[in-house]
């Protein structure tokens, strides 16, 4: 890489993370960057999940305090994300690049109206389970296994708009407020870049320059979208991953279509 492609994937780097931490669907900003500097997609893919597993894990630290209290959601909902991260990135290596082409928009078309509608649907939820007398699972259940599950597939296959999805599904299933699942989010996406990262290390190459730019700038990418995302009301976050998954969305229609 010349100088300006570095400092190009440095600061892709940085508003992935900032971005993953807070909403997601950074891999939107580090994907195409790479593939510019020279990069093939499955070389781009591979080294952008390995170097923004430390964003992840940064943007997960900033939002610990919010982690407090849910120890074993969180334990469940990572063991079954590591099966789909795993589950996921061995799809890449063997399906062709087309596979996922079609079912990504659908999934982000999905979880954006998910996100939208969740406050009614959730209240209207809960007047059901008042007048069955039934309460709302902790951990959301087997339903919400199922879709982490299926998400985290996704996940270590691409991870565009996996945190859209995540949210979309937790915000659905579980009854807490959005900034104690979006560090919840943070945790899930730090377990499926790890993971799938580690599968990649055995079987794929990796651009190692590109790694360090993108680990390095999510890093600080991370921390940035920690203090941001965690003053935002529940009103301005889910604006905020509509609006983001929107793009997100029209992103990956024009690289499908375009």
């Amino acid at each position: 890489m010349t100088i300006w492609e570095m400092l190009a994937v440095f600061a892709a780097g940085i508003s992935a993370g900032t971005i993953n931490t807070i909403v997601g669907s950074g891999t939107l900003i580090t994907f195409p960057v790479l593939l510019a500097v020279g990069l093939s997609p499955v070389t781009a893919t591979v080294s952008n999940g390995l170097g923004l597993v430390a964003g992840s894990i940064s943007g997960a630290i900033g939002y610990r305090a919010e982690l407090t209290g849910q120890r074993r959601r969180v334990l469940r909902l990572a063991a079954v994300a590591t099966v789909g991260g795993v589950t996921g990135a061995a799809l890449l290596l063997t399906l062709p690049s087309t596979a996922f082409e079609t079912i990504v928009p659908i999934l982000v078309t999905l979880a954006l109206a998910l996100v939208i509608l969740q406050p009614r649907i959730s209240a209207a939820v809960q007047r059901r389970r008042e007048a069955n007398g039934t309460t709302t699972h902790p951990d959301g259940g087997p339903l919400l296994l199922v879709g982490i599950l299926l998400a985290s597939v996704y996940g270590g296959y691409f991870t565009a708009a996996q945190g859209i999805i995540y949210m979309a599904l937790m915000g659905m299933l579980i009854n807490d407020t959005l900034q104690r699942l979006n560090a919840t989010k943070n945790i899930l996406a730090a377990v499926v870049n790890s993971v799938a990262a580690v599968f990649f290390l055995f079987v794929a190459d990796f651009d190692w320059t590109a790694v360090a730019l993108i680990a390095v700038g999510s890093t600080i990418g991370g921390q940035l979208g920690a203090k941001v995302g965690r003053k935002l009301s529940p009103k301005v976050l889910r604006a905020l991953i509509v609006v983001v998954g929107t793009v997100a969305l029209v992103q990956l229609v024009l690289y499908r279509y375009g």
